[in-house]
C-alpha cells in the first residue's frame, strides 16, 4: 500500500509539472465542470480514487472517508510528503513555465503525456491547458489540488505503470549528469593565479552607443548596441558580435560587452525582434505565441546584416576578424553562422529523444523543431575567428565525433545545474563532435545553471530590475555575479589564445577554485576521459 502511493508522489509530481509547464495553445473556456473521480493505474489494477476526498484530506478538513483513513495509514514522512507535493504550486502567474505554455516543445509533450495523464478522451491536452489558465486568471498561482478540483471532465486517468517506466529512464539521465558532477568535484583544483584576476577594475564611463541598422528583411530597423571605446592601448585584431538567446535582451549581456570592450574588444550587441524579451512580455500578455526555432532563419538574416554593415563601414569598427558569440540559441545561430548543417537523419534521431520525453534535456526539444524549419544554405564568413558559445546546445543536430564542422576554434560554457543544455551533452559531447582544435575549450562552472550568464543592469532607466523570467534562486544557480565574472575571464583567456601566434597551444585541462566557486576549463583529451568514465 505505502509503495503505491510513494510512486504515485514522485510521478504524479512530474506529470503534472511537465504539463503545466510545457503546452500549446490557446482556446476559450469559460465554465468548468469538475470531475469527480480520479482513476489511478497501478499494476494493471485501476484504483479510483473520489477527487473530492482525496483534495479534503489534502487540505486537512476532518474527514472519516475510506479514503483519508487509508491516507493516514502512512507512514508520517510519506504522508507530509504526499500533501506538500499536493499543496505545492504547480505554476505560478508570473514563472517561467507560463512563459512556455504556448510553445512547439509544448505540443509534442503533450502529447507524449496524454499516453500516461488522460482526462476523458482528450489526448490534445486542450482541458488541461485551459483549466490552467482559467485558474491563473482568477488566482495567483495553482496547486495539484487546486487543478484536480477544476479540471472539466467526467473521467481523469493517470497510468502510473508508464509513468514509472519513463521516471527511471529520467532517474538514468539524471544520473549520468550527477555522475560527471562528482567526477569533476574529485578533480584536485588549485588557487587561482595571475591570469585569474584578468577581471579588475572596469571603466565606469564605457557606454554602448545605440545604433538603428536598416535592413531588408525587417519592416523596421534593428537597435545595434556598439562598444567601441578607444580607452585600451592594445589593438585587437577581432571584434565581438553578441546574440541574446530566446527572449532575451541587451541588457541581459552588458556586464559581458562593457568587460570585453574595456580588454579591447569591440562588442556589437544585437536585439532580435520577434524572438527578444519584446515577445516573451506579448506572450505573457496573451497577443503572441511562444517562438521557437522558427525564428533562426531571420536570427541568421539579423546576423549577416550587422556584418555587411561592418564591412560597409557604417559601425566604425577597423578591427578585420570576427567573433561570433551568443547565448543558448545565440549559439546555436553562432554554429549555423559558422559552417555547421544538422546532419542528416534528424528526424529519426528525434523521434526516439521525444519518445522518451527528453525532460533533462529540453534543448533537445527545440532542435527536433528544426525538422521543420527550413534552413538557407549560407556562406562561411571569411573574417570568422572564433565562436564563443554560452550554454550551447546540438547533441542531436550533431550526434557524432566531426559531425559539426566548424573550422575555427571555439569556447563552450555551461554549468552543473543546467537541464536545459546539460553540460555532458551539449558541451562536452558538442566538443567532441567538432574537428580537432587544439584551441576548442569547454569551460564548466559548478552550480551554474542555464540562466547564470543572463545579467540586469540595475543602473539602467530602461531595463527592469523586475526581469521578465522571474527566475528561482534554484534556476539561476549559485552566486550569478560571481560565475559571470569568471565567465568574463574565461572567455577574455580564450580570446588572448586565440589571437596568440603560438601554434603549439597550451591546450592543458584546468580545475580551479576561485572564491569557493569551482570551474573547470576542458580540452579534448580530458573531456574524453571523462566521457569514458561515465
Amino acid at each position: 500500500m505505502d509503495s503505491a502511493f510513494l510512486l504515485r508522489k514522485s510521478t504524479k509530481k512530474i506529470a503534472l509539472i511537465i504539463a503545466s509547464s510545457l503546452m500549446l495553445s490557446w482556446m476559450a473556456f469559460t465554465k468548468i465542470e469538475a470531475a469527480d473521480q480520479l482513476e489511478v493505474v497501478i499494476d494493471g489494477t485501476v484504483i479510483p480514487v473520489s477527487i473530492k476526498e482525496l483534495t479534503e484530506w489534502g487540505r486537512g478538513k476532518k474527514s472519516s472517508s475510506e479514503l483519508a483513513n487509508w491516507l493516514n495509514l502512512l507512514e508520517p514522512e510519506n504522508r507530509q510528503g504526499l500533501i506538500k507535493i499536493l499543496k505545492a504550486p504547480l505554476l505560478k502567474e508570473l514563472s517561467l513555465g507560463r512563459q512556455m505554455l504556448r510553445s512547439w516543445a509544448g505540443q509534442e509533450l503533450l502529447d507524449e503525456i496524454s499516453d500516461f495523464l488522460l482526462v476523458d478522451s482528450d489526448r490534445s491536452g486542450v482541458k488541461l491547458f485551459n483549466t490552467l489558465e482559467v485558474l491563473l486568471d482568477i488566482q495567483p498561482e495553482v496547486s495539484t489540488l487546486d487543478l484536480l478540483e477544476a479540471l472539466p471532465a467526467e473521467n481523469i486517468r493517470l497510468d502510473l505503470d508508464a509513468l514509472f517506466l519513463l521516471a527511471n529512464k529520467w532517474k538514468l539521465q539524471l544520473e549520468s549528469q550527477q555522475k560527471l558532477s562528482e567526477a569533476l568535484g574529485k578533480l584536485s583544483s588549485s588557487k587561482s593565479r595571475e591570469e585569474d584576476q584578468l577581471i579588475g577594475n572596469e571603466s565606469e564611463g564605457v557606454k554602448p552607443k545605440t545604433t538603428p541598422l536598416e535592413v531588408n528583411h525587417r519592416s523596421n530597423p534593428l537597435i545595434l548596441e556598439v562598444w567601441n571605446s578607444t580607452q585600451r592601448k592594445e589593438k585587437r585584431e577581432s571584434w565581438v558580435l553578441l546574440m541574446p538567446g530566446l527572449g532575451g535582451s541587451q541588457h541581459h549581456f552588458r556586464w559581458l560587452a562593457k568587460h570585453l570592450n574595456n580588454q579591447g574588444w569591440p562588442v556589437v550587441v544585437l536585439e532580435h525582434p520577434g524572438s527578444d524579451s519584446k515577445a516573451v512580455q506579448a506572450l505573457l500578455e496573451g497577443r503572441k505565441p511562444a517562438p521557437g526555432a522558427e525564428v533562426i532563419p531571420e536570427r541568421m538574416e539579423d546576423l549577416e546584416a550587422v556584418i555587411s554593415a561592418k564591412r560597409r563601414g557604417e559601425l566604425g569598427i577597423k578591427a578585420d576578424k570576427i567573433v561570433l558569440m551568443g547565448h543558448s540559441l545565440g549559439a546555436l545561430t553562432a554554429f549555423f553562422a559558422g559552417g555547421a548543417t544538422p546532419k542528416a537523419g534528424l528526424q529519426n534521431r528525434c523521434q526516439k529523444a521525444l519518445k522518451d520525453l527528453a525532460l533533462t534535456n529540453l534543448s533537445q526539444l527545440l532542435q527536433c523543431q528544426l525538422s521543420d524549419v527550413k534552413l538557407k544554405k549560407k556562406e562561411k564568413i571569411p573574417e570568422l575567428q572564433a565562436i564563443v558559445a554560452l550554454n550551447s546546445f546540438g547533441s542531436l543536430l550533431w550526434p557524432g565525433n566531426g559531425d559539426a564542422s566548424i573550422t575555427v576554434p571555439v569556447l563552450m560554457a555551461g554549468g552543473t545545474l543546467d537541464l536545459i543544455t546539460p553540460p555532458l551533452s551539449e558541451q562536452l559531447g558538442l566538443l567532441l563532435a567538432l574537428p580537432s582544435n587544439n584551441k576548442n575549450v569547454a569551460i564548466v562552472i559548478e552550480g551554474a545553471s542555464h540562466f547564470s550568464p543572463i545579467g540586469l543592469d540595475q543602473n539602467d532607466q530602461n531595463s527592469s530590475t523586475e526581469d521578465l523570467f522571474k527566475l528561482s534562486e534554484d534556476l539561476v544557480g549559485i552566486k550569478p555575479l560571481e560565475v559571470q565574472r569568471l565567465l568574463a575571464r574565461e572567455i577574455t583567456i580564450f580570446l588572448k589564445n586565440v589571437e596568440s601566434k603560438n601554434s603549439e597551444n597550451t591546450n592543458f585541462s584546468a580545475h580551479k577554485q576561485i572564491n569557493n566557486i569551482r570551474i573547470h576549463r576542458l580540452y579534448r583529451p580530458t573531456v574524453i576521459k571523462l566521457l569514458n568514465s561515465q
